[in-house]
């Protein structure tokens, strides 16, 4: 399967650009959170992801290692003003050097808040190493709790494994351990409540994402997308939501207080509600491509500068100019609006 290259950043005028070491944008946004995507390869094949027989991997040459990947984290925080640094894939857990790479970042004088997205199927193994690496908590893809929707979704049979992550990350102190779902129409859509009781029971923090135009097979279709709207009419069936008081800020999710609180459930609608206008995001990914929003049709390559061996400096202003041409929003709702060529597994959650 064919996933395209990204065009190459164009030159964009910093002429009026502000004077400041920080993550500037021209629509007054400023990136403190970067979303740093450590490797395509996952272990399961969910449906709205990727093909059943996989994709493609990047080969290990073009990943950065783990002295790219750490001075590339260490630049983003202590001169470009990063302050979150989330631990994304595919899936992170295949990476062998995840914990060192944690560690490092942690250890930094100024340590950002660390988080990691992870499908649970092997955070068992891991939870307790990545809380002695100073890793702050995680989110968790959990989409059903019946195991043979499980097993057809990601067409591979590790429920088990996922609840059994859930359970330890808690244990280990990851938290708030929040859990990501994706609803499907026809599928999976009717455990919204199921999922919500569930995770209210628990303990831990629920995400409804609505999902997004990023697959490789291009099969995304907007009128089947299950929107923030319909989740929140199945939630109000059998719990009461009210809009959570708290400033929102830049944060993707609407929060609602569930039964008058303290309890919340989130609503991610990334394509009905975009958050574009508050966004804070930075993204790296796995070989070393910058990009300034999820959905880029363009990328600056740093993997090259890295390895000629050019200074922080050159790095930093390649970083300071990319966030400087961000645009103002995805463009999902133009007529003109087109998917960009990496999927989701490759330009990280």
């Amino acid at each position: 399967m064919d996933l395209g290259i990204p065009v190459t950043r164009r030159t964009v005028d910093t002429s009026t650009r502000p004077d400041t070491p920080y993550l500037v944008d021209r629509f007054g946004r400023v990136a403190t959170d970067l979303r740093v995507s450590l490797i395509d390869k996952c272990n399961l094949r969910c449906t709205y992801c990727m093909p059943a027989e996989g994709l493609p991997w990047m080969k290990r040459s073009e990943m950065l290692d783990t002295e790219e990947m750490v001075r590339l984290i260490t630049l983003a925080v202590r001169e470009l003003g990063v302050t979150n640094v989330r631990f994304t894939g595919g899936e992170p857990l295949l990476r062998q050097d995840l914990v060192d790479i944690i560690a490092a970042t942690a250890s930094l004088p100024e340590a950002p808040r660390t988080s990691l997205t992870t499908n649970g199927i092997n955070l068992g193994r891991f939870a307790e190493r990545l809380a002695e690496s100073g890793l702050d908590r995680v989110n968790i893809s959990l989409d059903t709790l019946d195991r043979d929707t499980f097993h057809r979704l990601t067409r591979r049979d590790r429920f088990e494994d996922v609840l059994e992550g859930l359970r330890a990350a808690k244990e280990h102190g990851l938290e708030p351990v929040k859990v990501n779902a994706v609803l499907l129409r026809g599928i999976n859509d009717h455990e919204a409540c199921d999922l919500l009781r569930y995770c209210l029971e628990q303990g831990y923090q629920l995400r409804f994402i609505e999902q997004m135009p990023l697959d490789p097979q291009h099969a995304w279709d907007r009128a089947e997308m299950v929107t923030a709207d319909e989740v929140l009419e199945m939630l109000g069936a059998e719990f009461s939501l009210t809009p959570h008081t708290a400033e929102r800020g830049s944060a993707p999710a609407e929060r609602w207080l569930v039964d008058g609180g303290p309890e919340t459930v989130g609503v991610i609608g990334s394509v009905t509600r975009p958050f574009c206008a508050t966004c804070d995001r930075t993204r790296l990914t796995a070989d070393g491509q910058l990009r300034s929003c999820l959905f880029s049709q363009t990328e600056t390559n740093l993997r090259e500068p890295l390895r000629e061996g050019v200074t922080d400096a050159e790095l930093a202003r390649l970083w300071r100019e990319t966030m400087w041409a961000k645009a103002a929003g995805h463009g999902m709702d133009r007529e003109d609006f087109v998917q960009p060529a990496r999927p989701m597994s490759s330009i990280g959650g």
